[in-house]
C-alpha cells in the first residue's frame, strides 16, 4: 500500500508519528467512453473560453467565483500555506461514546501505521480506546479539505474514518410521514418475529457485488461471441403490499425464511462452472 498522508497523532501532550493508508478500495466496473459507430475513444479536451486555446493540465489554475461574478484565483502555495494545524496532525478533540456518531455521517477510511518511535504510545491509545470503548474524534486535514474523523481499533490497528460536517448531511423532509398512521400490536409482535428470524451474526463473506458478477459475465460473454442478456433479465419490481395484507404478508415471510434456513441446513451439491472474470476483469490463469 502507498501512504496518502503523513503526520502526528496528537493525543494530549503525546504525539504519535504516523503516515495514512485507505483502508477500501473501488471495485466498481469501470467503462470508456466510445464512438458508437467505430468505437473510437472520446477524448476530452481543456478549451479555454476566452482564447480558445486547448489549455495543458499544467497550466490549469483554481478559482473561487464571488456572487458579483469575479473570480478569485488561487495558486497550489496558497493552498499549502492554509494557517490550518491539521494539515500534518490528527488533533484528537474529544472522546465519545461510539453510538453517539451517526453512521450516515462517516465517510472514507484510512488505516494508521505508526513510525517505529511512536509504536508504544500508539498501542497505549489503542488498548485504552478498546478497553474504554470510546471513540476519538479528530479533526484532519486530507486532499485540501479538512473533516472531523473518528479514531478506533479494528484488531491491532487504529482506523480513521472521516465524517462530513453537520451542514454537509441534509434532513430528511417528506410530507408523507407526517401523516398519521396506525400499527397493531398483533403487527408490531410479527414484525419482530420477522427480524428474529433473520437474525444471525454478519459475516461480510455472505455477501458479493451481483451486479459486478452479472455485468462482468455480460463482458465475458460478449467476449466470447455469445449472448448471455437474456437470463440476466432483472426480475420485475414488486408492488407495494396493501396495508391491509401486511399482518399476512409478515406471517407469510417468517414461513419462508424458516423454510430456507431447513433448506440450507440439507447438503448441497454444486455444479461445475465456467471459470469467470476476476473483480479486475480478467480471466484466471490455468495451473499447469
Amino acid at each position: 500500500m502507498r501512504a496518502v498522508w503523513k503526520g502526528a497523532l496528537a493525543f494530549g501532550m503525546v504525539s504519535i508519528p504516523v503516515w495514512l493508508y485507505l483502508a477500501t478500495d473501488d471495485r466498481s466496473v469501470s467503462f470508456h467512453q466510445l464512438h458508437e459507430q467505430d468505437a473510437g475513444r472520446i477524448r476530452h479536451r481543456r478549451v479555454c473560453t476566452v482564447c480558445g486555446e486547448e489549455v495543458a493540465y499544467a497550466d490549469l489554475a483554481k478559482g473561487f467565483e464571488l456572487p458579483s461574478g469575479e473570480t478569485v484565483l488561487l495558486t497550489e502555495e496558497d493552498l499549502a500555506n492554509l494557517p490550518l494545524p491539521t494539515t500534518k496532525i490528527v488533533e484528537l478533540v474529544a472522546f465519545v461514546p461510539a453510538d453517539q456518531i451517526d453512521p450516515l455521517a462517516l465517510s472514507r477510511g484510512y488505516y494508521l501505521e505508526p513510525e517505529p518511535a511512536g509504536r508504544k504510545p500508539y498501542e497505549l491509545l489503542r488498548a485504552a480506546l478498546d478497553r474504554t470503548q470510546r471513540v476519538g474524534l479528530a479533526k484532519i486535514a486530507v486532499r485540501s479539505k479538512e473533516s472531523l474523523a473518528a479514531l478506533r481499533p479494528r484488531g491491532d490497528t487504529l482506523v480513521l474514518q472521516t465524517m462530513l460536517w453537520p451542514d454537509e448531511i441534509r434532513q430528511a423532509e417528506f410530507d408523507v410521514l407526517s401523516r398519521e398512521v396506525g400499527i397493531s400490536a398483533a403487527e408490531v409482535r410479527m414484525a419482530e418475529g420477522l427480524i428474529e428470524a433473520m437474525t444471525a451474526d454478519f459475516v461480510p463473506e455472505a455477501y458479493h457485488d451481483g451486479y459486478r458478477e452479472a455485468l462482468l459475465s455480460v463482458i465475458e460473454a460478449k467476449t466470447a461471441g455469445e449472448d448471455d442478456t437474456a437470463r440476466l433479465a432483472p426480475a420485475p419490481a414488486g408492488e407495494p403490499t396493501p396495508a391491509g395484507d401486511l399482518l399476512s404478508a409478515l406471517a407469510a415471510s417468517v414461513a419462508s425464511v424458516e423454510a430456507a434456513k431447513a433448506a440450507c441446513a440439507a447438503p448441497v451439491t454444486v455444479p461445475a462452472q465456467r471459470a469467470r472474470l476476476d473483480p479486475a476483469g480478467h480471466r484466471p490463469q490455468r495451473r499447469r
